[in-house]
């Protein structure tokens, strides 16, 4: 069984907020869940206190036991410091000009 740490996504329409939740990888994502150890307000400003609400000592435990964090919620726990921030490459690759632009762009600069 994969446990994930994963949002669960509440609140009316138009006015999201999600429960941090550790599930089982195979459950929806409003579905069934193990436990939920914090909770996300996007609708709040960004410096406010309850945007990100976590339950830290529960949060390491679920991760001592194998639990994988997704890329949202592995953010949140970087910058709460319970996980290495994660590696995130600024520009994609498949976004990038591609080599007949690029020697363009070199002999017009």
């Amino acid at each position: 069984m994969g446990l994930k740490i994963r949002l669960a996504r509440a609140g009316a329409k138009k006015r999201p907020y999600y429960h941090i939740v550790v599930a089982d990888s195979r459950s929806p994502r409003d579905g069934r869940f193990i436990e939920k150890v914090g909770s996300y307000n996007p609708m709040l400003p960004s410096d406010h206190a309850d945007r990100i609400r976590l339950e830290d000592e529960r949060i390491k435990h679920w991760l001592g036991e194998g639990a994988v964090a997704t890329d949202r919620v592995a953010k949140f726990l970087g910058k709460a410091d319970l996980a290495p921030m994660p590696v995130f490459n600024e520009q994609p690759k498949q976004s990038a000009p591609k080599k007949k632009a690029q020697e363009r762009a070199a002999a017009v600069g």
